[in-house]
C-alpha cells in the first residue's frame, strides 16, 4: 500500500508539484480511503518529504549506473539528459524536484531539505564525471556542472510548456553543439 501511495504521489507531484499532493485525489486514484494514506503519511509534509527523498535516491541510483568510476565519463555525460527526458516521455511530466524547486518558498522545511538534496547529488555527480572526462580542476567542473544541470532542467521545462519533446531534444543538441555537453 505504501509503495502504491508513493507511486501515485510521485506522478501527481511531477504533474502538479507539491500542491498536487492531495490525499483525497491520491486515495481515489489508488482506490483506497484517504485515512489509509494518513496511516502511512500522517501529514502532507511527511508524504512530500518521503516522495522527494525517494525521488533523489532513485535518481542517485540511475546516475551511479550511468557511471560508477567507469572508463567512459564522456558517454555518461552524453546519457545524462536522458534521465530528465524520461519524465517528459511519461505523460509530459517534469522532474519532481525541479517542479518542487519552483515552489520552494512555500515548501515545508523537511520537503525543502529533500528537494535540495536532489540538486546536490546531480551537481556532485556532474562535477565528478566532468573532472574524469576533462581533467579540469574542481572549481571549473563545479561551474560547468551547474550550467549543465540548469540547462537540462530548463530544456525540460521548455518542452513541457509546449508538450513537445522535440524541443527538449533540440535544446540538448544545441548544448552539444555549443560544447556544454559532449557530442
Amino acid at each position: 500500500m505504501r509503495e502504491d501511495i508513493m507511486a501515485a504521489a510521485r506522478r501527481a507531484a511531477q504533474a502538479h508539484g507539491y500542491t498536487g499532493l492531495n490525499f483525497r485525489e491520491l486515495a481515489a486514484e489508488i482506490g483506497i480511503k484517504s485515512a489509509s494514506i494518513h496511516y502511512h503519511f500522517p501529514t502532507k509534509t511527511d508524504l512530500g518529504a518521503a516522495v522527494a527523498k525517494r525521488y533523489w535516491e532513485d535518481s542517485q541510483a540511475v546516475l551511479d549506473s550511468l557511471w560508477n568510476g567507469g572508463a567512459d565519463p564522456a558517454g555518461a555525460l552524453r546519457a545524462y539528459p536522458g534521465t530528465f527526458r524520461q519524465s517528459l516521455e511519461n505523460g509530459n511530466r517534469i522532474c519532481l524536484c525541479s517542479f518542487m524547486s519552483a515552489e520552494y518558498d512555500d515548501l515545508p522545511d523537511p520537503v525543502k531539505t529533500e528537494v535540495s538534496a536532489f540538486a546536490e547529488i546531480n551537481l556532485a555527480w556532474l562535477a565528478r564525471v566532468l573532472a574524469a572526462a576533462t581533467g579540469q580542476d574542481a572549481a571549473a567542473c563545479g561551474r560547468r556542472a551547474s550550467a549543465i544541470f540548469a540547462a537540462v532542467a530548463g530544456a525540460q521545462l521548455m518542452a513541457r510548456s509546449r508538450a513537445d519533446i522535440a524541443l527538449f531534444d533540440g535544446a540538448i543538441e544545441g548544448y552539444r553543439e555549443a560544447g556544454l555537453l559532449p557530442a
